[in-house]
């Protein structure tokens, strides 16, 4: 059995400033603080976008030095809030495809993890073009090995409106680089929606969850604005083996009793 961390939308912005009442930095601590009691012997930790709230170098900065907490390696990727010339100033180390998007491969046990790159410069939505789609389609085509999908944006709606509008826009391009494939693709990760979310898509099964910030408040009908709330921070721990995965949601800083239920 592999273990994994999966984190999203830390939402970094300048040490000492707020964001919606609260410090993003103070709990992406308290975040890494319970990953290292609880999970250090998880063997990753992947972030699926909006390391930063507004792309500031410092937001990059306080990122790095609470990521070189944890053990194991870390595998990030970008968001719609994200930007990507002060991220690969923090953080050389990781890949880019031939295009200088932070397109990247990584094992994950018996699995391959391929990290997607939806942010496009100025817009909230996410964009996936003809160069990014060429590069995951060629991974998808090299061998048979099941995969796992990491990006920011999903693809498709998920029945919140003012998240819908901003999701993977024009889509036809990663959905022509996954065609063929979707029985190899054992689960797509994401961020963005700042909500514990989990369903399927083409027979692919996702999920996604709450940002270590703030959250998106489940409005399924169009409230027009995006509604915010204060709810529970998250982390996911993923159970790899040869034959599937577990997702574990774990709100870090529940502080409610535990107590023993007896047999």
């Amino acid at each position: 059995m592999l273990k994994f961390i999966h984190l999203t939308d830390t939402h970094l912005v300048e040490q000492g400033h707020a964001l919606y009442g609260l410090d993003p930095r103070h709990r992406l601590r308290r975040c890494i603080d319970s990953i290292l009691e609880e999970h250090a012997d998880a063997r990753a930790c992947v972030v699926t976008g909006d390391l930063a709230h507004v792309g500031h170098p410092d937001a990059y900065r306080q990122l790095s030095e609470q990521l070189a907490r944890l053990p194991m390696p870390v595998f990030p990727i970008l968001g719609n809030h994200d930007h990507r010339g002060n991220f690969r100033q923090y953080f050389p180390e990781v890949p880019v495809d031939s295009q200088g998007f932070v397109q990247y491969e990584k094992a994950l046990g018996a699995y391959r993890g391929l990290f997607l790159d939806t942010n496009e410069p100025g817009v909230s939505h996410g964009v996936f073009c003809a160069q990014r789609a060429h590069w995951l389609a060629e991974r998808l085509a090299e061998d048979e090995q099941p995969i796992l999908l990491f990006m920011h944006h999903p693809a498709f709606d998920l029945g919140i409106p003012t998240m819908d509008r901003i999701r993977l826009l024009q889509p036809e391009a990663f959905i022509s680089a996954v065609k063929g494939h979707e029985h190899r693709i054992q689960h797509l990760f994401f961020g963005h929606i700042h909500r514990p979310i989990f369903g399927t898509w083409q027979d692919i099964p996702f999920s996604t969850l709450r940002g270590t910030n703030h959250q998106v408040a489940l409005r399924l009908d169009d409230t027009g604005q995006i509604a915010g709330s204060h709810e529970p921070p998250q982390y996911g721990v993923v159970l790899l083996n040869e034959t599937g995965l577990t997702v574990h949601i774990h709100d870090f800083l529940d502080t409610s009793e535990r107590f023993s239920l007896g047999e």
